[in-house]
Parts: structure tokens; sequence; C-alpha cells
């Protein structure tokens, strides 16, 4: 097989490209940065080549050949307050995907959503995923396109930035940590087994047109991942729940602080809890890993 993945340099993108080649597919990865990638150039059977996702020109120029796409771009806060950034990332680039396939005929797309993502959702990432979502399961799949989406909660692993980010913080600020939205639920799923899905639906005819969710097999609180990485670190914090107001109150300072650690976004995606039954691993044949047996590995080596 063919692929080709935007977002392939990316935290899931890398593992995704990892099970592909080790099958034998050839993969094709579009980045902003080609030689910031030294690692993939390396690999012999993945490809990198530099330009925009943006410019429909280019997606159709790559795209020639190729036996799947999969869309893994997505941000989790945009630069304005307003919601044009996650348009952008999230629903135009879709639309221009779905375009550049047309043109090639390119027969199959695996899809990067979120779970709870809706038109209809709190936040504008949600509403944006949920947006993206539709469209190319509506304009694709309705030409005839196999197309699959996935809904995952939130991923981690080596590389992510939610588990080390919360670490980061925990080992920057001294005694006391205040924590916004404490009872905010999740079902963390681990980065492999989201790589497996996504390898998987490639050859399986029964997951084409489907949107499947994607959780791990616990179901934690915020407090309770927190606390328990302040455990695993060694900590000794006092985890403060902030109440509802404090929580807004945090987004909107955030807002304006550089890099955006949390923002009134982020507040109103986590007034859904993010957690699913897990039945669709059935599926897959195999079952999903803990927190528990995984993130220790990565966190105490730094």
């Amino acid at each position: 097989m063919r692929v080709c993945i935007l977002g392939g340099a990316g935290f899931v993108g890398r593992s995704i490209t990892s099970r592909l080649t080790e099958r034998g597919d050839d993969v094709l990865i579009l980045t902003r940065h080609r030689e910031r990638q030294r690692d993939l150039l390396v690999q012999p059977l993945v490809t990198l080549v530099e330009g925009d996702v943006h410019d429909v020109e280019f997606l159709a120029q790559q795209f020639d050949n190729v036996d799947v796409v999969i869309n893994l771009i997505g941000i989790l806060n945009e630069r304005g307050h307003r919601g044009k950034g996650f348009h952008t990332a999230h629903v135009a680039l879709a639309e221009k995907v779905v375009e550049a396939m047309q043109r090639n005929h390119t027969p199959q797309l695996v899809h990067m959503s979120a779970l709870n993502a809706s038109p209809d959702g709190p936040s504008h990432y949600l509403r944006t995923k949920g947006l993206a979502e539709d469209l190319v399961h509506e304009r694709a799949g309705a030409a005839g396109y196999r197309v699959t989406s996935f809904r995952p909660s939130v991923i981690f692993g080596t590389r992510d930035s939610f588990i080390n980010r919360f670490a980061s913080l925990l080992r920057t600020i001294p005694a006391v940590f205040p924590l916004a939205c404490p009872e905010a639920r999740f079902q963390p799923v681990y980065v492999e087994d989201v790589a497996r899905a996504f390898t998987h639906a490639i050859d399986d005819p029964n997951l084409h047109s489907e949107r499947v969710d994607l959780c791990g097999p616990g179901v934690y609180t915020l407090r309770q991942i927190v606390t328990y990485l302040d455990t695993e670190i060694g900590g000794r914090h006092k985890v403060i729940g902030l109440s509802d107001w404090q929580s807004h109150l945090q987004g909107m300072i955030m807002e304006w602080v550089p890099g955006k650690p949390f923002s009134l976004d982020n507040y109103r995606s986590l007034l859904v809890d993010s957690v699913c039954d897990g039945s669709d691993w059935i599926r897959f044949g195999f079952s999903p890993a803990s927190l528990e047996s995984i993130v220790p590995r990565y966190l105490r080596a730094r």
C-alpha cells in the first residue's frame, strides 16, 4: 500500500508510520519542516515532502497514486479567540483533503476526530472537529470513497502533550497545585493502541463509513490523574481543585499567556466528560493498555 499521512511527523503520526512500515507499506509524510524530522528521513520506506497542506493543489499532486490518506492534523488551541484557527485547521483542511482525493480518485480516508466531537459541542475545538467529521463522511463517503473516523479520548504516550505537560508543571510548581475542572472525567488511550486501530482500519471493510470511539480501560477524574502523576514523580503536592467560576477565570487569564497552556476553549471542552463504553475495541481483537502499565516507563526516565 502507498499511504499519505498529514501530520505524520507528530505524536500519533510517528506511531502509525512505524506500524505501516513494519508491514511493508510505503509512507508519504507531508510536513512543513522536512529537515527537522531527521529520524524519519533515514527510514527506507518513508518519504517526507515539504509543503503547505492547506494548498489544495499541493495536496492533489501528492495524492496521485496514493491508496490511503490519513489526516491527523488538529490543534488544541488557536492563536486567536473566535474560532477561526480551529475552523482552518479542522474544517477547511478536511474540505481540501476531500477535494484533492476526488481529483485523484484516491479510494480511502482514515480521519482523526475526537470524542464528543459535534457541531453542537460546547467549544470551538469540539464543534469544528464535529463539522470536519461530518464533512468527510458526507462528501467523501457519499461519493463512494471509503471513510473511517476515529474519535479518541485523550491520548497518552512517550511524546504526549497531556501527561508530560502536567508532570512538567508538577515539577515546576512548588507545594500547592491549583487545578481547573478537577472533576472532568477522561478515559486515556495509549498511542500505540490508537496506531493499531488506524492501521487495522485500512484493511477492514467492516470499518468503512464507521465512526469509532477509542477509550482506554480506566475512567479517571482530572484530579485523580494529576494526583497519580504527582505520586509517580515523587512529589508532595496538595492538589487544590478550583470551582467552576475559578476554572473559568483561570481560562480567561491563561488565554493571554504565551503558549496558551490553558484557555477558555479548553475549559469549555472539559465541561463534557471524555469517556465511552469501550465496546468498539471488540472490532480490533485486542484490549487497550492501561495508564498505569505505560506511564511509569516514561515519567521515571526523565
